[in-house]
């Protein structure tokens, strides 16, 4: 998904509990680096640096950090890299040279690749948000990698682990026995997809399930229905699937008849109106808007000289579920954007 694109990046093998509470604390330390003293009265200048704009769920963001920026003397503009890591790193470096920005928020499409211009937007004084992928090797934590980012993070292991807990939910209501259950996954060979499997795989047979994992089903519809047809050939006894809520919309309707629980990755609208009807069991649901907003609150705050938590993760801080989103847990609540 990237929440679509939470968007999504790991490896764990702790028991399942456990490992949501290593991942979840939020730090409590203070972002480093002081950036270019401004007024008061001044109005700064936003860079989001997002992972494509046709992906719903970097528009949700977006309108998060859109909706700040207008209302606290600010404005905002959409970077659009389309998902190409290398596309993103030029941008953002082609932005420090033009020092048109006074706060970048970066999804970042590759995290490792991000660290060098990231490093020299803070040397040039810019104020940096890491928002929701990891920038840096470990996709374990939120905490910063970069010195003097800020960080507001859903660490694709407890992502992972998330979703595998969700998972063995579903188990129970579907399953009157072993339980067999497909993670589609993202992208295939995509660092924070390939974390964020190996965390979701090792806590599912931890928790006692059979696990197929080698089926991609992308963030589309498309590449979601054709993983489910490879799958039901291949494993018609499935019990639960696994995978982006946009690839389970395609692959949803190709159960028809069968006894499969859902469960997907990103709480658009319709990922809302399958769980509270009953056809999927749960989605992974990140507060992508309130997200972006915090993003842009924490780094138009530091631009302006004020101290701000380095590190922050999105699914402890922002809601009061953990991102588990059930039928029970999403009841009153409005998803942030549609697919």
């Amino acid at each position: 998904m990237i929440r679509a694109a939470r968007l999504a990046a790991v490896g764990v093998t702790v028991a399942l509990a456990m490992s949501i509470a290593a991942c979840s604390k939020p730090a409590t330390s203070t972002a480093g680096g002081t950036p270019t003293s401004v007024a008061a009265d001044k109005q700064l200048k936003i860079g989001f640096f997002g992972f494509a704009k046709a992906n719903s769920f970097a528009q949700a963001a977006w309108a998060g950090v859109q909706s700040y920026a207008e209302k606290n003397n600010a404005t905002a503009t959409f970077l659009d890299s389309n998902f190409d890591g290398p596309t993103q790193v030029n941008q953002l470096q082609d932005a420090v040279t033009s020092k048109r920005y006074d706060v970048v928020i970066v999804q970042a499409n590759d995290g490792v690749a991000m660290v060098n211009p990231i490093k020299q937007a803070i040397a040039a004084g810019i104020v940096v948000v890491v928002e929701f992928t990891p920038v840096g090797g470990k996709f374990d934590t939120a905490e910063p990698q970069v010195p003097g980012t800020i960080n507001i993070i859903d660490p694709p292991t407890v992502n992972g682990v998330g979703l595998a807990k969700l998972g063995l939910e579903a188990c129970k209501t579907v399953a009157s026995g072993a339980c067999k259950v497909a993670y589609l996954q993202g992208f295939a060979n995509y660092p924070l997809d390939t974390a964020r499997t190996d965390a979701a795989v090792n806590a599912l047979k931890s928790g006692g399930a059979t696990v197929v994992s080698n089926f991609v089903g992308g963030y589309t519809p498309d590449t979601g229905r054709a993983a489910m047809q490879n799958l039901l050939q291949s494993h018609p006894d499935v019990n639960v699937v696994i995978g982006s809520s946009q690839a389970l919309e395609g692959a949803t309707p190709l159960a028809k008849g069968k006894k499969i629980g859902f469960v997907g990755n990103g709480g658009s609208t319709q990922a809302f109106g399958f769980v509270n009807d009953g056809t999927w069991y749960g989605v992974y649901d990140v507060p992508e808007k309130s997200e972006g907003t915090k993003a842009a609150e924490l780094g138009l705050a530091k631009a302006r000289g004020k101290d701000v938590p380095a590190s922050t993760v999105a699914c402890t801080t922002l809601t009061t579920f953990e991102c588990l989103g059930t039928k029970e847990t999403l009841k009153g609540l409005t998803a942030d954007y549609s697919d």
